[in-house]
């Protein structure tokens, strides 16, 4: 290369020192890959180090002129050095350069970063308030699925709402390229042309060749990395489009029998078109691309004829997940029926995430440490990655199920596939199947209109995540807020979902979570959907509990409870606990007592809203993930459910009465310890008591089932307990079937939405039936008729509660002689009763007064004939 120095040059070395000498940090790097592969790098151009709890990055969603994320930096930036900050479920490539991590819902190409220090703008992407559709930019410079790296010399950009040109200040790379993350090194300026390429090689069919086996080698990395080299092998799947993989897997003519090498590979190339069965001869170069073999930099492919590529049939679960590694880039079929366990990415990235069974998370159904970590470790060898040969994000048409997802014709968590057939291929951690043949679901976990109970019971109490129900100003204005819809649009779709799924559980108490926390005024969340759901019922009869005061707790979401008033009514006073361990991570917790209307029944329901899993990187101390399953804040969580029981052992309405039942998202799994807790205090896990097992789940993440959201019951509650269930209309759907708009073009935005109940949420709802204790009557009464017969006795039972102050047995009418005879829970005789009465002719009585409890036996015996006589009890109540 020539030494040689432009004026451009000396300017961009003039503008680097300047900047060295003056400039804040900066935004170095900028890393918007697939799925949550998100990271930014900063770089300090100064000599003296930088404290950067001063400094906070801020990601402004869909044109909001708010903030929707902030992520407070910790730590501190030595001079000329970077800082990386990533998603905390990032590939490893990121993770292993990353400074800090946070998890949430981080920035996509269309989302607008500001990089603040104690609230003054210090350089910023995008534009702030601006929707661009998809990205800023095109090409490598856009910012959606691409990595972008500051050019040298460019100075910061602080002001937010002026049009915004990537490119002015940063070069572009491939989507989730990292290669330079970590390490400043910022893009490069003019450069001399490469030189002339080396000619084109001449390529003989059947000559030698390196076989794809040699390529892959027994091992996790090809022993020819880097390594020029020339196979002939046959073309077994294409996905050489632009926004498929840009390339073709090969299969090799001739196994060499070595069951620890691979006899496919992928070739990332699409200047020469292929297709299926095409025997082709190539040079290239072998590549390792994020743990995945490969060819490369194809300088030259020939074609050889047809073939036919093998198929190689796999069963899972595997005994060691890199067992799978000796299939890679294989044309494979799985043997065995598969379950969809995972829809999370399934709009975005077309993937499903596959398994042997429906896989659990470790701490639903084992002890949280050795146990739980072991179940986990055999739900990874039982999984398998559906993907869609595609790099496209959001694509028009969503390629499972096969006639197109849309709110009716939906793929659900547990539904089925048989006959899988496709290549396998690698990447960001996971082994996944690209189908070559058509992929067919079985709907083996349909959608039910209404939760199934095995009985309906008197009183039914649900539980409800409505996550994040805000509701503007309460006017059909103020929107965007903090949390939930965007906008007037969304809110509408979103009530709609939750007030159909509200009014088919047909619960008469419903504890709500995850509600705006505005108050009980007229125009508050709660008010707007208790206001909706009486709009879409006859009656019109549902109500909230009001707990008089401005917010219950402080943080914006809170927890609630909405009743039907035709049905119970409030008993005692609401009451809220928002202290100490309650009072921070944990929601306040709330109670109130209630009588049903019919029955008179009375009994106490307590919401919770325990800490969340996520976070982690600002737990301290016993918060801190333990690594035995539990996640982060689990001693908070613990400390939460000891005092909400506590509280609730005081009786905080004022009303006397054993029968307690707590609702909520405690955000712990079956056997976690907050469980444990509730459980050491007297709780029983409602659904687990009644099925014997805890396989039930109102929750799904990550493609482990398990239940955040539960019921738990008071020893008296519990015996009046008759079902429960969750019902599945949220965990068990893909998530872009909710109310949001964002992604989706005007098509999907109707085809995939419905006011069906089916994903209001992310969580399912619990929906508890109990039985009333029936109130014994004032005056229990009785007769058996049309009595006849002649010397031999007939005997009669009467069942007397307790409680009673009279009892009087008697014999009327008919005509004959008979005679009767009472004795309590013994049967009477001629010779031994606590009471005989022989009158001449039918009428007889027997009378008790303070009658005991229990089987009071009579008989009646005729020493002449009788008949149409009557025996007729009749008890009195104490008054």
């Amino acid at each position: 290369m020539k030494n040689t120095v432009t004026p451009i040059a000396l300017a961009v070395a003039a503008s680097l020192a300047s900047l060295s000498a003056q400039a804040d940090i900066l935004i170095s790097e900028y890393v918007e890959g697939s799925s949550n592969n998100k990271a930014i790098e900063l770089y300090n151009p100064n000599s003296e180090s930088v404290d950067l709890s001063q400094y906070s990055i801020e990601f402004y969603f869909n044109g909001s002129t708010t903030a929707g994320y902030t992520l407070d930096l910790s730590g501190s930036l030595a001079g000329e050095g970077v800082f990386v900050a990533a998603h905390e479920s990032a590939d490893s490539a990121i993770l292993a350069v990353a400074d800090q991590i946070a998890g949430g819902g981080w920035f996509n190409g269309d989302d607008a970063i500001v990089l603040r220090k104690q609230g003054d703008v210090i350089d910023s992407l995008g534009q702030v308030g601006l929707d661009p559709g998809s990205q800023w930019g095109e090409g490598l410079t856009s910012t959606q699925n691409n990595t972008l790296r500051r050019i040298d010399g460019t100075g910061a950009r602080t002001t937010l709402d002026t049009a915004y040109i990537p490119s002015d200040f940063f070069i572009g790379y491939e989507q989730d390229d990292f290669s330079d993350l970590g390490t400043y090194q910022g893009g490069s300026g003019p450069v001399d042309p490469d030189p002339d390429p080396e000619p084109t090689p001449e390529l003989t069919c059947a000559d030698p060749a390196t076989t794809i086996s040699e390529i892959q080698g027994p091992g996790m990395a090809s022993p020819l990395q880097g390594e020029q080299v020339i196979v002939e092998a046959v073309v077994s799947a294409d996905y050489q489009q632009s926004d498929a993989l840009n390339g073709f897997f090969l299969a090799s003519l001739n196994a060499d029998n070595d069951p620890l090498t691979s006899e496919g590979i992928f070739v990332y190339h699409s200047d020469d078109d292929v297709n299926v069965g095409d025997r082709v001869r190539l040079q290239a170069t072998v590549d390792e691309y994020y743990g995945a073999t490969q060819l490369k930099n194809v300088t030259a492919l020939k074609s050889c004829g047809t073939a036919q590529a093998d198929i190689t049939e796999i069963t899972l679960p595997v005994d060691n997940i890199d067992e799978l590694e000796a299939y890679e880039g294989m044309l494979i079929s799985v043997a065995q029926p598969m379950y969809v366990v995972d829809s999370y990415n399934l709009a975005r990235y077309g993937e499903l995430g596959l398994a042997t069974e429906r896989l659990y998370q470790g701490t639903q159904v084992a002890l949280p440490g050795d146990a739980a970590n072991a179940l986990e470790a055999q739900n990874q060898l039982k999984q398998l990655l559906l993907d869609d040969g595609s790099t496209q994000q959001n694509p028009e048409v969503i390629p499972y199920p096969g006639a197109g997802l849309d709110a009716y014709n939906t793929v659900r968590l547990g539904d089925s596939v048989e006959g899988l057939t496709g290549v396998l291929g690698y990447g960001f951690d996971r082994y996944r199947l690209h189908p070559t043949t058509a992929v067919q679901f079985t709907a083996s976990n349909p959608r039910t209109e209404a939760p199934v109970l095995n009985e309906q019971g008197d009183i039914k109490i649900a539980s409800f995540n409505v996550l994040n129900y805000f509701n503007g100003d309460g006017q059909q204005g103020g929107f965007p807020t903090s949390r939930g819809a965007d906008d007037l649009q969304e809110f509408i779709r979103q009530e709609q979902k939750l007030v159909t799924a509200i009014t088919a559980m047909d619960a008469d108490i419903v504890g709500l979570m995850e509600i705006e926390n505005d108050g009980f005024g007229e125009f508050s969340a709660l008010s707007s959907l208790v206001t909706a759901l009486n709009d879409a019922t006859d009656n019109g009869e549902y109500a909230f509990v009001d707990f008089a005061v401005a917010e219950v707790g402080t943080d914006a979401i809170t927890t609630a409870l909405i009743y039907r008033s035709d049905r119970v009514q409030e008993v005692g006073t609401a009451s809220i606990n928002d202290e100490d361990a309650l009072s921070y991570g944990n929601r306040a917790a709330i109670a109130q007592s209630f009588r049903d209307i019919e029955s008179d029944e009375v009994l106490t329901v307590a919401v919770a809203h325990l800490k969340s899993k996520g976070g982690c990187s600002r737990a301290e101390g016993l918060d801190q993930d333990q690594n035995d399953g539990q996640a982060c804040y689990n001693a908070t969580r613990v400390a939460g459910a000891e005092q909400f029981a506590s509280w609730l052992a005081s009786q905080p309405t004022g009303v006397a009465d054993d029968d307690v039942i707590i609702v909520g998202d405690m955000n712990a799994y079956a056997q976690e310890d907050p469980m444990q807790t509730f459980a050491d205090a007297g709780f029983a896990n409602v659904i687990p008591t009644l099925e014997g097992n805890t396989l039930g789940y109102s929750y799904n993440f990550q493609g482990r089932l398990g239940s955040l959201d539960h019921a738990l019951a008071s020893p008296s509650l519990m015996n009046k307990v008759v079902a429960a269930t969750d019902w599945h209309i949220n965990a068990d759907e893909p998530r872009v079937l909710d109310y949001n708009l964002e992604y989706k073009t005007q098509a999907q935005q109707a085809s995939l939405y419905a006011e069906h109940a089916y994903r209001a949420s992310d969580h399912d709802p619990v929906i508890v039936a109990i039985a009333a204790e029936q109130s014994e009557p004032e005056e229990l009464v009785g007769e058996f008729t049309d009595l006849s017969g002649w010397f031999w006795p007939r005997n009669f039972t009467i069942d007397l509660p307790e409680g009673y102050q009279t009892l009087d047995i008697e014999l009327v009418g008919g005509w004959g002689q008979v005679d009767l005879y009472v004795s309590h829970q013994r049967r009477p005789s001629i010779f031994r009763a606590d009471c005989a009465s022989r009158n001449w002719g039918t009428a007889e009585q027997c009378h008790f007064d303070n009658p005991a409890a229990g089987k009071w036996k009579a008989r009646i015996l005729g020493p002449l004939p009788y008949g149409n006589v009557t025996l007729r009890y009749r008890a009195v109540k104490a008054d």
